[in-house]
């Protein structure tokens, strides 16, 4: 059921008002043009997206983690539909890195007709749906639910920030295997750190040393990315409100679901799962085994 005081909606998909402007995502769709040499970042929310970008970071300043330590990721990386960075997105200079949570009819259209690059970070939808609870609940602006149970209710029925987790992977999923697209688990991040980092690489053009690699790889593990992320706390910028510091990196592993799903919650994901992922293949991702 619809929230009217929670979110606003743009073609089916909720976005919260103090962070988005729907008419300005609207236009963006016709008016943002990505470079040829842009790398964008793409994940449903809670989908690693935070350890993606400093590990795109550390990728281009070749291990230095100065740029990570110093500046908030979203002025390295910065979501395009958030409210007031358009203007500063078409003054960076390229290659620009950038970030978005938006599902792919909402994506603007320059894409699909340049060599833009796109990053596609999934992640097991249990693990997303928790990560997001807490997130949300710490969000000043968002009328959040109660207890965990209403929450995943919500989360099973699309009506949360950004819609269905489904419809997201399903509509992004087909560009796999594009030259243009990459499509990343952010459990074989965890599970496969340096293969999965040196396929960014190539992805990326980015020739690193076997040195810049090891630095990467140290700079980006979750604890030095805790310390580096200025507390673990990001400024967010809210539309005629004052800044507020989020915890945006949490637990950082895999398979946290099982510490708050039920028995009844596990059975009824599962089968909604395998009803609204029908068609797509078995095995197609690390956690299908569930």
């Amino acid at each position: 059921m619809e929230n009217p005081s929670k979110f606003v909606f743009l073609k089916g998909i909720p976005f919260i008002p103090s962070l988005h402007n729907v008419e300005i995502i609207e236009k963006m769709q016709d008016e943002l043009v990505f470079e040829d040499k842009d790398v964008i970042l793409v994940t449903y929310p809670k989908s690693g997206t935070h350890w993606m970008i400093d590990i795109i970071s550390l990728i281009y300043s070749k291990g230095d983690p100065t740029w990570v330590k110093s500046v908030p990721c979203q002025k390295r990386l910065p979501w395009i539909e958030i409210k007031n960075t358009i203007e500063a997105i078409e003054k960076m200079a390229v290659p620009r890195l950038l970030t978005s949570h938006l599902p792919i009819h909402l994506f603007p259209k320059s894409y699909f007709t340049s060599k833009a690059k796109i990053i596609y970070v999934a992640r097991n939808p249990r693990d997303v749906l928790v990560s997001l609870y807490h997130f949300l609940d710490e969000l000043p602006s968002y009328q959040s639910c109660s207890n965990f149970e209403d929450f995943f209710e919500e989360f099973v029925e699309g009506n949360v920030v950004y819609g269905s987790w489904f419809d997201h992977i399903k509509g992004w999923l087909p560009l796999r295997g594009s030259e243009k697209f990459l499509f990343l688990t952010y459990e074989e991040l965890h599970e496969e750190f340096k293969v999965s980092l040196e396929k960014i690489c190539q992805f990326l053009d980015k020739d690193l040393s076997e040195e810049e690699i090891s630095a990467v790889l140290e700079n980006a593990s979750f604890q030095v990315m805790k310390d580096h992320r200025l507390e673990s706390n990001e400024v967010l910028i809210r539309d005629n409100e004052e800044p507020i510091k989020m915890m945006v990196l949490r637990k950082g592993i895999c398979g946290d679901w099982k510490n708050y799903f039920t028995v009844t919650q596990m059975e009824t994901f599962n089968k909604m799962y395998q009803e609204k992922m029908k068609g797509l293949g078995q095995n197609l991702f690390p956690w299908d085994q569930y």
